[in-house]
């Protein structure tokens, strides 16, 4: 990767985008409220970096490359005059988002494409702070962001096909993997990840078992497959006529919380039942049902090896 990067905000979730971005050959650029700041922040990085190397997560070389890839600039508007791509990550509030893409509009070449990091703020919204608004989209990294590998991409409205091409290329560049959603209220990663912590809240309120054992089933059971399988694999190898009869179990006691969905519904309507019939919300032809429950299958294998390697999280 050759482009010019501009990372505005760099605290950790900057920090990190920063790092990853260098790693993969880009010259950034980070800028925060103050030079002071920004200077803190790359040593901070950098520090990290070292630690990370250490740990064996990050290559041999990786302080050296940051060091000379990463550099502090004095303002935002320094930062992001000569940048192809600028993230802005600065705090979750929209006021402040909102100054700051102003600010980064008002210096970047016109033609410069610009994300946001925003996880929940409405990425149209943000886009009312942004001249020729057809070059802005979220570009949303996670937590820790050297280590995630996914990235949410969500245009708006206006956002131009270019622009998404850009950041789904510089993306992949960096090893990332990136998914493209539409604008809407908390994305998809947001509304998935707090439906499940929603009806855990729920189980613990209602004293059906501990927050221990619910994070134990949690992360043994349907958690265990998540690394390779998202939930509509995974409910077509179950089998959606399966799905379906647990979703009238459900319904006994929770008939609006678990109203069965037309599209699981209608599919089971047309005998489409997943990879037992070889069709449903994936489409794995007949043949190759074997290598698919061969791979799972070792993939559990693998993992719980993995587990068994690290040892238990140090949570208590």
């Amino acid at each position: 990767m050759t482009r010019k990067v501009a990372i505005v905000g760099s605290g950790y979730m900057g920090g990190g985008i920063a790092q990853i971005m260098a790693l993969a050959g880009a010259d950034v650029l980070i800028s925060d409220v103050s030079f002071e700041v920004t200077e803190n922040n790359r040593k901070r990085l950098l520090e990290e970096a070292r630690q990370f190397v250490a740990d064996g997560l990050f290559p041999a070389d990786a302080v050296e490359r940051i060091e000379k890839n990463v550099q502090s600039a004095p303002t935002i508007e320094d930062a992001v005059a000569q940048a192809d791509f600028i993230e802005e990550a600065v705090p979750e509030k929209i006021d402040i988002k909102h100054e700051t893409l102003r600010r980064i509009s008002a210096a970047a070449r016109p033609d410069a494409v610009i994300g946001s990091n925003t996880s929940t703020i409405s990425i149209g919204a943000l886009a009312e702070a942004v001249t020729e608004s057809g070059r802005f989209l979220g570009v949303h990294f996670s937590n820790p962001s050297p280590f995630i590998p996914g990235v949410e991409i969500i245009p708006h409205e206006g956002t131009q096909a270019d622009a998404i091409e850009f950041v789904r290329a510089l993306v992949s560049a960096t090893g990332k993997e990136s998914a493209t959603v539409k604008d809407v209220t908390g994305f998809v990663l947001n509304r998935l990840q707090y439906a499940l912590f929603h009806e855990a809240t729920k189980l613990l309120d209602e004293g059906v078992a501990s927050a221990e054992d619910i994070d134990t089933l949690v992360r043994t059971t349907f958690g265990f497959r998540l690394p390779f399988f998202g939930p509509f694999a995974i409910a077509d190898m179950a089998g959606l006529d399966v799905y379906n009869f647990c979703y009238q179990s459900l319904q006994t006691d929770f008939p609006e919380r678990f109203a069965t969905p037309k599209v699981l519904s209608d599919l089971v309507d047309q005998g489409k039942l997943g990879t037992k019939s070889g069709g449903g919300f994936t489409d794995v032809p007949a043949d190759r049902i074997p290598d698919l429950i061969a791979y799972r299958n070792r993939a559990y294998v693998k993992l719980q090896e993995l587990i068994k390697e690290l040892g238990p999280a140090p949570l208590s």
